[in-house]
């Protein structure tokens, strides 16, 4: 097999042994080597954290940023990498599904496609498109010559309607339609997330930590989840971090930062590998 099947067979796995993984949200590659040499098992871009680094607003890529970014941390590990497609990128069903195609054709394993409009206005598909979506997605994501992990994200709760009952018939759907794994993000209690991994059992579910909700990953796991992801959360250290050193200095005169970096010499060996 080449190196990108068993990467995705390697996903694939993660998915059915038993217990909950972390799968961490690298911005860029050199965020990426550096959670792969923590040893962690697997990655998963953040559209939020890389539109930051490109100096834009979320939501602010196109599909061809996106996969600029995937293809560069597929190349700086051997870690499985899962994208964050966003809605796709296109309403539109058969256009969502291509995007499944090229990000396979960039080197991820796997991928979301959330049902969030990207318009401030209408900001959730209605139900039906929503899952004729996700059926596009999967018939996309089936065509490959290896085991895409599709990842269906319901994402009321980011956008001003935490209705769970809504959220977890969406995701009820989604699982019937065919996703390997479901995805609330923004849920904001240990009773939210039992409640939507009791509704899709069997199927994995990923929980979001960022944010309100503060479980721990021994908690999750005895809930049952199978995969934990920080989305922006890591992204948003880094920003903040370099934006308190760099407020210290210009308010301050002081530079009492650099007792708290990474030395030199460590981030030197980092990215030498």
């Amino acid at each position: 097999m080449d190196a990108q099947t068993l990467r995705a067979h390697a996903f694939k796995a993660l998915h059915e042994r038993d217990g909950v993984f972390v799968i961490p949200n690298p911005w860029d590659a050199g965020s990426a080597k550096m959670l792969a040499s923590l040893g962690f098992e697997a990655l998963a871009t953040t559209s939020a954290g890389y539109a930051f680094s490109r100096g834009r607003p979320d939501g602010g890529l196109t599909l061809d940023d996106t996969l600029a970014n995937v293809r560069a941390i597929v190349a700086a590990s051997d870690l499985p990498v899962a994208v964050d497609l966003e809605n796709g990128f296109a309403d539109d069903p058969a256009e969502c599904a291509k995007s499944i195609v090229r990000a396979a054709e960039a080197g991820a394993v796997g991928g979301s496609i959330e049902d969030f409009t990207g318009r401030e206005d209408s900001p959730i598909y209605c139900f039906e498109h929503a899952v004729a979506r996700i059926e596009a997605a999967v018939a996309a994501a089936r065509s490959l010559p290896f085991p895409f992990t599709l990842t269906a994200r319901a994402e009321s709760f980011l956008h001003g309607n935490p209705d769970l009952d809504d959220t977890i018939r969406r995701l009820q759907a989604f699982a019937e339609a065919g996703a390997d794994v479901l995805y609330a993000p923004g849920l904001r209690s240990a009773e939210d997330v039992l409640a939507v991994v009791r509704a899709v059992a069997p199927k994995p579910v990923n929980v979001l930590m960022s944010g309100g909700l503060k479980l721990t990953v021994q908690e999750l796991g005895e809930m049952g989840v199978k995969r934990i992801s920080v989305g922006s959360a890591l992204a948003l250290a880094a920003l903040g971090e370099f934006y308190r050193a760099a407020e210290e200095i210009q308010k301050s005169g002081s530079f009492g930062f650099t007792s708290r970096s990474m030395p030199y010499a460590q981030a030197n060996q980092l990215f030498k590998g």
